[in-house]
């Protein structure tokens, strides 16, 4: 299995919460980066939470810190993405990808895409 697979997306009211799975390929699973993109309807692409290899650094986007959480298992071979105090700005498709490095930083670090999970936030 090369492409992650996501789960978890669903309707919540906002103020709620979520928490994302991404199934990924065991191999050097814990040294490659691992992010969470997503895309609204009629909106680019934004890196959500991006995690370097091992974990060590991760890179939020201004909207989520303090609100959503980046982690991976690596017993699970599996991302996480705990989202917390949601409001319906955060409605979207929600995607895991995951790189062949640690790299991180940028979108073009990032080689394998899932198909996407979707959020739906409703006030």
């Amino acid at each position: 299995q090369v492409q992650p697979v996501e789960s978890g997306g669903g309707s919540v009211q906002a103020g709620g919460s979520l928490r994302l799975s991404c199934v990924s390929s065991p191999y050097n699973f814990s040294t490659r980066a691992m992010g969470w993109f997503r895309q609204a309807p009629g909106k680019e692409r934004e890196g959500v939470a991006q995690s370097s290899g091992f974990g060590f650094q991760t890179l939020y986007a201004d909207s989520v810190k303090g609100r959503f959480t980046i982690s991976r298992d690596k017993l699970k071979n599996t991302l996480y993405l705990q989202m917390n105090s949601l409001t319906p700005e955060d409605t979207a498709m929600y995607y895991c990808a995951t790189g062949l490095s640690g790299k991180f930083t940028l979108n073009a670090d990032y080689h394998y895409w899932g198909q996407g999970t979707q959020v739906t936030v409703f006030s």
